[in-house]
């Protein structure tokens, strides 16, 4: 199987620019090709939530305080 993913180095590590749907401890083996400037896409927090697909309740950010801290 072949999958192309963008990712950012920060000097010690590689992080994916969007989810990756692997199992944990898969064996991939990684080729490396940089991206001239402008040419990739900068993903934002939002379309990082989005792609998240997290549940929760829809008055989250109304009541926050009330699912943050009480009991």
């Amino acid at each position: 199987m072949l999958e192309k993913i963008t990712a950012v180095f920060n000097g010690k590590v590689f992080y994916p620019a969007e989810p990756i749907a692997l199992p944990i401890n898969t064996h991939v083996r990684i080729s490396i090709e940089i991206l001239p400037p402008g040419e990739h896409e900068t993903v934002s927090f939002l379309q990082t939530a989005r792609s998240l697909n997290l549940d929760g309740p829809s008055d989250w950010s109304t009541n926050i305080n009330k699912y943050l801290y009480s009991k």
